[in-house]
């Protein structure tokens, strides 16, 4: 039997009569988020993706934290039943395409492992598998009645594109007041692309007059990769903004390098159609679920205004209904403002909530109080569609950029217990269960994994790993390290995340119901929230204690609620009085209490 067969069949013996997958609204989800490369190696041949060589060549070494480590579509494809396993119902995952195996200075390289540096957009990475795998992967989970989340990139290419002049200067920005588009290198230069009136204006015809890409810098392709890139126009550095490196602010935000990523000019109607075709033909020949869209910010909104709607007319085109998409806008504070801008201007579905990160950080850790939550769900309104479309924002703890949720807790937390740092880890991961929006999980967060930092320190093996920085660490809940596989379903924080998804997969009011407020606290303690069943109305009350020592307080509630079932936690059977609950919480404990019909 070949390798391929054998993931079918080992992962539909097991599968579930899956529901009807489709139908289901994306608040209905909790999502687990995994790079492939640091999950299980189901297939050691394509380790070094069919290249030759040492590290530099294959990006190959786990031992290094940067380079590739061997997992794969055949081990993401095996371990289904331990994701499912966890109530987890959509699998996000960073991108799989074929990406530059190394790059970066002399001395200091890395391996494309995280799938951020594509050279070629219609294939999977040899590192990772095959197409083949891949519709075998996406077959197995859509079986289980699982979704399928792509990681999506439009605003860079891998760096191929150099530049004659500035590496002196490392690059610098060049903006487009000092460098326009009418003149070679600067202000003073000889005059090029006449009759181009700029790129905000979209017309093709007036893009046909950009010929000449060297108005800041001059634009090289090192010999033997004139042909890097798939599809073919991509090789074209007119199709690039080729600036110099961005700062992150302003117009560089936009139009920069990230650190030499070759930076798309995605204002260019052949840039914003070659990717509709790209990304539309994944979803025409896999089937997949949606699109979380990487670095989203830094694309101009005019390219998703026009993006957004084809990707979703080509989903609904092939069945799909509830096509997922949601941008990445890094705002690390709770700032509903500037993220919602961008359902608004840009026309994205639905953002990453980083504020309910921040918000889930600080309070858990003890650095806040929980007055932030009410701040972020006050800002619901201003998404577009305001309060119902905020529950189809993912809501997450922590990732492969910022690092994971248990780190920010302990270096809050220094002198806390093992029991202590397990319990405010738990409790973060019950809010996040059981407020708006679409729980999502990091992989590896469900087995206690810690990291030491942010990007290449907090993207662990799951399968047994050899890099030193991260077998040195202690895992939460357990006894392990990452130097032996942790996939256990026994750990306290996987059973605990597998109780609260099935309360949440049962409970209507946890994935569609409209947030109330009711009592909360500017330091350590008391955060409590009533949401309400879409249908009947009926009342859940749910209430979290971030503080290390136990609270009891009278809590409003709906005159109507008259009687409550405890879901998680100690609940009266009564209200205190019509309108009113009395609770007790422990330390970093959570309530969850349904009401009566």
């Amino acid at each position: 039997m070949s390798l391929l067969a054998s993931i079918i069949a080992l992962t539909l013996s097991g599968a579930a009569p899956a529901e009807d997958y489709r139908q289901r609204p994306p608040e209905d989800e909790i999502i687990y988020f995994v790079l492939p490369d640091r999950f299980e190696n189901g297939d050691p041949k394509n380790d070094r993706g069919g290249l030759k060589g040492d590290r530099l060549q294959t990006g190959y070494d786990p031992s290094a934290k940067g380079f590739f480590h061997g997992g794969d579509l055949a081990g993401l494809t095996k371990r289904l039943d331990y994701i499912q396993g966890m109530g987890t119902t959509a699998i996000w995952f960073a991108p799989i395409f074929k990406n530059k195996p190394v790059q970066g200075p002399k001395g200091d390289e890395s391996a494309g492992y995280h799938g951020y540096w594509v050279t070629d957009f219609t294939q999977v990475d040899p590192h990772f598998g095959t197409n083949a795998e891949f519709k075998a992967f996406v077959d197995a989970a859509h079986a289980r009645g699982m979704k399928v989340y792509m990681d999506i990139i439009a605003n860079h290419t891998a760096d191929v594109i150099t530049y004659k002049e500035g590496a002196d200067g490392g690059f610098r920005y060049r903006s487009l007041a000092d460098y326009p588009f009418s003149r070679r290198g600067g202000t003073g230069g000889a005059p090029i692309n006449p009759g181009f009136t700029g790129d905000h204006v979209a017309d093709a015809d007036n893009w046909k007059k950009l010929t000449d890409p060297a108005f800041a810098y001059t634009p090289v392709v090192p010999k033997g990769e004139e042909r890097a890139k798939v599809p073919g126009w991509l090789n074209d550095p007119i199709y690039y903004h080729n600036r110099g490196n961005s700062d992150w602010v302003g117009e560089s935000s936009l139009y920069g390098d990230f650190a030499g990523l070759d930076d798309l000019a995605t204002e260019h109607p052949r840039v914003v159609q070659g990717f509709i075709d790209i990304y539309g033909r994944w979803i025409d020949e896999f089937g997949i679920d949606g699109f979380r869209i990487d670095t989203a910010k830094h694309v101009n909104p005019e390219f998703w205004q026009a993006f957004v709607p084809a990707m979703q007319a080509r989903a609904k085109a092939r069945g799909i209904p509830n096509f997922h998409i949601f941008g990445e806008v890094y705002v690390d504070a709770v700032d509903p403002g500037a993220l919602a801008w961008y359902t608004h201007a840009a026309g994205l579905p639905a953002v990453l909530d980083f504020g309910f990160a921040r918000a889930a950080i600080d309070a858990v850790s003890g650095a806040k109080g929980t007055g932030e939550f009410a701040r972020l769900f006050d800002g619901d309104a201003l998404y577009k569609g305001g309060a119902g479309a905020a529950q189809g924002l993912p809501t997450f703890l922590g990732n492969h950029d910022m690092g994971r949720f248990a780190m920010f807790v302990k270096a809050a937390n220094p002198a806390a217990s093992e029991a202590e740092l397990l319990q405010r880890v738990m409790l973060g991961h019950s809010m996040l269960l059981t407020l708006r929006g679409v729980p999502t999980i990091y992989y590896g967060d469900e087995q206690g994994f810690v990291s030491d930092d942010k990007d290449q320190l907090a993207r662990e093996d799951m399968f047994a790993s050899k890099v030193a920085v991260y077998n040195d660490n202690d895992l939460i809940g357990s006894d392990a390290t990452t130097a032996t596989a942790n996939f256990d379903r026994a750990h306290p924080l996987y059973r605990h995340i597998a109780a609260l998804s099935e309360i949440r997969r049962k409970t209507p009011a946890l994935t569609r119901g409209a947030t109330k407020v009711r009592a909360f606290s500017e330091k350590p303690g008391l955060l409590a929230v009533s949401r309400f069943d879409p249908v009947t109305g009926r009342e859940v009350l749910i209430a979290f204690n971030t503080s290390a020592a136990p609270l009891s307080a009278n809590i409003a509630i709906d005159m109507k609620s008259a009687g409550f079932t405890a879901f998680h936690g100690d609940c009266p059977a009564n209200p205190a009085a019509p309108g009113s609950i009395h609770l007790s919480l422990p330390a970093f404990g959570t309530i969850i209490c349904q009401a009566s019909e």
